[in-house]
């Protein structure tokens, strides 16, 4: 049985697969999230407000009919006289009158506001003014708390103000603050190196030693502004002559997680799409975990900022291009040092307009050495690649592209020898899509070596899926799009690929029969062959059950590792 027979998503055996034993994970990335989001805020406190008093008309309201004086011109103020002003209304019926204001986060576009109301026991008007066009106005009797829940559509800061109206005595109070989303929008980036170690891009020639790193300057490099909050990064090994594996991340501040991005062997060329966090001095780390020297490559395809930008929508999987069987474009292999422009926008339920997507790229049957590059429908080849690969090899890679006006993308062969070429689409960045990527500290939700992750032991079974629940019961993770996974298949026995799609059916209940068996999907996430380790990014949708089916869809057992690096979130 050769590679390219079971190559990126053609099923081979037809059958039903029964999944293995669920595993839930809905705990830790409810706390993930809670973490990742509450670090943002703001506190207000009371001798911040701002008193001012109402036109005295205000005081003579009783009811329906009461007269209202004819508006007059004021006459200007000196500052005597408004300090006289301020001391009659410190000294008036309703001197303590004063307002608390916080603002904390959940979520990714979610604020909890508590206002803390100091009065003497009077009727008050309260508006909060959520700072996006959009107002709640609530009652409240003297001494209060209140407390408002508000979801932004758009990434961004937003100035909160409360307002607090005692008309019976004329005196109102004023308080807020700035608040800023802890979620962030994508803005798509021409693929374009920032580093490469074999030629001094972005750091001094020479390799990585092992257990070393390598710092990546992201913010005010190649027009990535200041602020940026996480990049997508297209990171490459090379030239290396053991085993090991490279972690991302934020750098200096940050405790190195546990996780790893991509792994590699010796004398092979691995490149991974990596989402990570930008740390404060505006560079990410690549973290050598072998023990012998590397090259590394790191080109960016996006960042995040919290400026309202491109929100990402989901999908389940579906297959745009295949050249084995002319889907997308012609049929035949891809020429040598040739690209095929393929559209994306307004097919297959993706809109128009869009300003990125985000794919998996496989290359197969490829008859020499070389590497693919995925770029936007205009414009020239970039420098950067997407993926490499060798003679006969099937090897894939998540991609994050920009997306031409007219809705296309181009698949460049920079090899000097003919490849097929599949293109799937998982989900797609616009400025009409509402959910913003929130990152938090990777962890490790799954690992078929260990049981240690609530895995009940045994391998990662051929033509079988393992099940896994990710929304949580409570309400904190609620409003998920998709989750920023990587998934890593190791241990490998044979030839064989992976399939991520979500459940078309929930978690049965303790007690309850099993779900029935899901329908096999056609589509791939990675590929590989006996004995290797292959890791791929998956940005993966939950479905409407909350539930992720991971495929093996190979024909000799596996393991996998799955570890959770952010969510994209509309609340």
């Amino acid at each position: 049985m050769t590679a390219a027979f079971v190559a990126a998503g053609l099923g081979i055996i037809p059958g039903t697969a029964q999944a293995a034993d669920p595993v839930p994970v809905a705990a830790g990335v409810a706390e993930a999230i809670a973490e990742a989001s509450t670090s943002e805020g703001f506190h207000s406190p009371a001798d911040r407000t701002i008193r001012t008093t109402l036109p005295a008309a205000a005081k003579g309201k009783s009811g329906a009919g009461a007269k209202t004086a004819a508006p007059q011109a004021a006459a200007p103020q000196t500052a005597g006289a408004a300090a006289a002003e301020q001391a009659a209304l410190d000294a008036g019926a309703n001197p303590t009158l004063a307002v608390d204001v916080s603002g904390t986060s959940y979520t990714a576009h979610g604020i909890e506001l508590t206002t803390l109301i100091t009065s003497a026991d009077f009727a008050l008007d309260v508006v909060i003014d959520w700072g996006d066009g959009k107002t709640d106005t609530v009652t409240a009797q003297g001494n209060a708390e209140l407390h408002h829940s508000h979801t932004y559509d758009k990434s961004g800061e937003y100035q909160v103000k409360v307002t607090v109206t005692d008309t019976a005595n004329a005196v109102q109070a004023v308080n807020g603050g700035a608040f800023l989303t802890p979620g962030a929008d994508f803005t798509p980036h021409a693929p374009t190196r920032l580093l490469d170690t074999r030629n001094g891009t972005g750091a001094p020639v020479g390799k990585v030693q092992g257990q070393g790193s390598a710092r990546v300057k992201v913010a005010g490099n190649a027009s990535v502004p200041a602020g940026v909050t996480a990049v997508a990064l297209n990171v490459t090994v090379t030239e290396t002559v053991d085993s090991g594996h490279v972690t991302a991340w934020p750098g200096a501040g940050y405790d190195r997680p546990i996780t790893s991005n991509l792994n590699y062997t010796a004398g092979h060329s691995v490149p991974n799409l990596v989402i990570v966090p930008v740390g404060e001095d505006g560079y990410v780390e690549l973290f050598n975990g072998g023990w012998s020297s590397v090259d590394l490559i790191a080109d960016v395809t996006g960042y995040f900022t919290r400026a309202s930008d491109s929100g990402y929508t989901s999908m389940t999987p579906a297959r745009f291009v295949d050249t084995r069987e002319g889907t997308g474009t012609s049929k035949g292999m891809l020429a040598s040092r040739s690209a095929f422009a393929t559209r994306i926008g307004g097919l297959q339920g993706v809109p128009q307009n869009i300003t990125a997507v985000a794919l998996n790229v496989t290359v197969t049957e490829p008859q020499g050495p070389g590497h693919l590059t995925a770029y936007s429908g205009t414009g020239p080849v970039p420098t950067a690649s997407n993926l490499n690969f060798v003679p006969g090899q099937t090897v894939a890679n998540a991609v994050i592209v920009p997306v031409a006006p007219d809705g296309t993308i181009k698949i460049f062969n920079g090899a000097w020898s003919p490849t097929h070429v599949v293109v799937d689409v998982v989900g797609y960045y616009s400025k009409e899509s509402k959910a913003a990527f929130l990152p938090f500290t990777p962890f490790r939700t799954l690992d078929t070596r260990e049981e240690a992750y609530g895995w009940p032991g045994g391998r990662f079974r051929a033509r079988e899926y393992i099940t896994q629940g990710f929304t949580p019961e409570n309400a904190t993770a609620s409003g998920v799009e998709a989750y920023v996974l990587n998934a890593t298949v190791t241990e490998t026995g044979g030839t064989g690929f992976l399939s991520v799609a979500p459940s078309p059916y929930a978690l049965p209940a303790e007690g309850e029969p099993a779900a029935p068996a899901a329908t096999r999907p056609g589509s791939s996430t990675l590929n590989w062959t006996a004995g290797t380790t292959v890791p791929n990014l998956v940005q993966a949708s939950d479905g409407d059950h909350g539930v992720i089916n991971f495929w093996n869809q190979g024909h000799e057992d596996a393991d996998l590792v799955l570890d959770v690096f952010g969510v994209y979130q509309t609340k």
